[in-house]
């Protein structure tokens, strides 16, 4: 997916987090947004996913040389971050079900082994999310981006609370999204921004 900003900028109570950023992420990058905590990275990036609307400036979206529409960018989008809520009630294989559904997914549970197999989570667990460690419930969330296999993938300090095999896992999905698609890693963790092709500053707008 190619994705263009525009003159983008963003204010919360009158108080400007930035202003007047441009640029374009290509189909087959990897694109970081880098800046110091608090600075406005995951504001961006949510404005991306179109999760937040910009107070100025403007997006466009396209897939296969078409315009993506407003209202059919969700499903064209993968979304990862710590913050991210989950079903905790339910099991990790009742989560993908759960989401498979609401996507209107055909999934099978052979579909969903190989999902929690890709992320390095255990395929015979039966107890609840809410048992899980921080770590596992992060490789959920990826479960749950890379579930429609989406052209963009948007991905909020992805290797948060993950040990060395997580973040190997993580950088394989980047490795992988980006031979057929677009990543966004909003971060400022210098392994992610090794991976990226090209970043942007939110302190420098």
């Amino acid at each position: 997916m190619r994705v263009v900003a525009e003159h983008v900028s963003k204010k919360f109570n009158r108080r400007p987090v930035f202003k007047d950023l441009s640029f374009t992420v290509e189909p087959g990058e990897v694109f970081g947004i880098t800046g110091r905590n608090g600075s406005g990275k995951s504001t961006l990036l949510r404005i991306v996913g179109g999760l937040l609307s910009p107070s100025g400036g403007s997006l466009r979206y396209s897939s296969g040389g078409s315009d993506v529409k407003p209202e059919l960018l969700h499903r064209q989008i993968g979304y990862v971050a710590p913050y991210l809520t989950l079903y905790e009630e339910f099991s990790a294989q009742e989560n993908i079900a759960l989401y498979a559904r609401i996507r209107g997914l055909a999934f099978t549970s052979r579909d969903a082994q190989a999902l929690l197999e890709r992320v390095g989570l255990p395929l015979d667990r039966k107890d609840p999310i809410r048992a899980f460690s921080s770590g596992m419930k992060q490789r959920m969330r990826l479960v749950f981006a890379i579930l429609h296999q989406p052209p963009l993938l948007l991905l909020d300090e992805p290797i948060s609370n993950l040990d060395a095999q997580g973040m190997s896992t993580v950088y394989g999905i980047v490795a992988d999204f980006r031979a057929r698609g677009t990543v966004i890693i909003a971060t400022n963790d210098a392994e992610d921004i090794a991976r990226c092709d090209r970043t942007i500053s939110v302190e420098a707008a």
